[in-house]
């Protein structure tokens, strides 16, 4: 994807390290000043999961923080409330929304380091 987008590749060679990247349902409000790649179409189209498997294949992922909303067990992952989690979304260089119209798919990659 970011090799075919040109936003995209131009936020991911900017990104430093622990700089965060958002992957969004067409839900979560988006903060004003943080920047916005819209790839939804329609409704569930790309999909959450489409979106993270491209822009994983692009970025190295040091950690992930998801919302508790999601209520599963995960390891290496850092969860937050809703609430704060929306909050964090205003420290990310980029939200990528897809067209996911389930609650709480949402995703903050934190980019780590090649070495």
């Amino acid at each position: 994807m970011s090799s075919s987008h040109s936003h995209l590749a131009k936020i991911f060679a900017d990104l430093g390290h622990t700089g965060r990247v958002v992957i969004a349902d067409c839900g979560l409000p988006i903060p004003d000043g943080v920047k916005r790649v819209d790839l939804s179409l329609r409704i569930g189209e790309p999909s959450f999961l489409e979106v993270l498997d491209v822009v994983e294949s692009d970025l190295v992922v040091e950690r992930t923080t998801i919302a508790d909303s999601l209520k599963e067990q995960y390891t290496s992952i850092d969860m937050c409330s809703h609430e704060d989690f929306k909050r964090e979304v205003a420290k990310a260089k980029v939200v990528i929304r897809t067209g996911k119209a389930t609650p709480y798919a949402n995703v903050i990659l934190h980019a780590g380091v090649i070495f």
